[in-house]
């Protein structure tokens, strides 16, 4: 899920401002910018990440000031660099050399703040890093409570579809028979044709229902009925859970979707056919959803 928090600590004479952005991502993926962190500092702020966020894209930026202090120093080197790369370009256009207030107003000459480290900077910037969490949470669990119910409304009008085609499966024993009967009373009415008379064999009643039993076992779609019931089920129960589920919900959407592929294969009413598709476009929104859920 998206979300934006922002956490300032003041430790001694540090002060640490950490901004979190996060962004939907199958996994998780840390990107820490601003003030450089020492690898063990590093380490500790992406633990506590891991720890509230199991995942999602998220850019940490970090910075520090000195609490009370104005130091402004003049980066000689850059200042070299600069009056170089100026006076060339003057040189090259036919203009007077670069004066002083414009070396100095070349982005990195002038450098505002101190450097140093302070023992104080991993406190603040964990401390900073916790409040900063905690608001980005607020946010995720309030568009999580909204993704809930819209994903809650979907899961449900795929169990009410499923109910629909489970209904329509009773129908399918009697609806072969009456196909083949009616094919069979086709075939004998055009008596010219030799057709006519291997048709006359199936008349016999037990020869039929043999017929209609295995047309409709190929048909039956009552396991996969029970296991999409199933799914739907442990759906809810993922949704209605606080515990992180995007990971299960993805892998329910996948096998949900292969009980419906299955069921309109093996479809054998037209009414099926169209549920099934319904169902799909039903589950695609369900798919795109579950990519924001933690």
């Amino acid at each position: 899920m998206t979300g934006f928090g922002r956490g300032v600590a003041e430790q001694g004479r540090t002060r640490a401002t950490v901004d979190v952005r996060a962004v939907n991502h199958r996994f998780l993926d840390l990107k820490l910018r601003g003030a450089p962190l020492l690898p063990a500092l590093e380490e500790a702020a992406s633990s506590k990440v891991r720890a509230a966020i199991e995942r999602g894209s998220l850019a940490i930026t970090v910075h520090l000031v000195r609490v009370g202090e104005t130091t402004t120093r003049i980066d000689s080197e850059a200042a070299r660099a600069a009056h170089t790369q100026l006076a060339d370009l003057a040189h090259s256009l036919g203009l007077p050399s670069p004066d002083l207030a414009l070396v100095l107003a070349q982005p990195g000459v002038v450098v505002t703040g101190d450097d140093r480290r302070d023992e104080t900077d991993d406190a603040a910037v964990l401390v900073a890093l916790d409040g900063a969490l905690a608001q980005l949470q607020s946010m995720r669990e309030t568009e999580g409570k909204a993704l809930a119910r819209e994903l809650t409304a979907r899961i449900d009008e795929l169990g009410t579809i499923r109910a629909a085609i489970e209904k329509l499966a009773r129908e399918v024993p009697e609806r072969v028979q009456k196909r083949l009967q009616e094919r069979l009373r086709r075939l004998l009415a055009d008596e010219t044709t030799d057709k006519a008379a291997d048709a006359a064999g199936w008349l016999d009643p037990q020869r039929l229902a043999q017929e209609v039993a295995l047309l409709a076992e190929r048909a039956d779609v009552t396991e996969e009925l029970v296991r999409l019931a199933s799914h739907l089920e442990q759906a809810r129960t993922l949704i209605a859970g606080s515990a992180p589920a995007g990971r299960r919900l993805d892998f329910l959407v996948q096998e949900i979707g292969r009980e419906l592929n299955t069921i309109g294969s093996k479809s054998a009413a037209t009414e099926i056919s169209t549920a099934i598709v319904e169902a799909k476009a039903v589950l695609e929104k369900v798919r795109e959803q579950v990519q924001n859920v933690e």
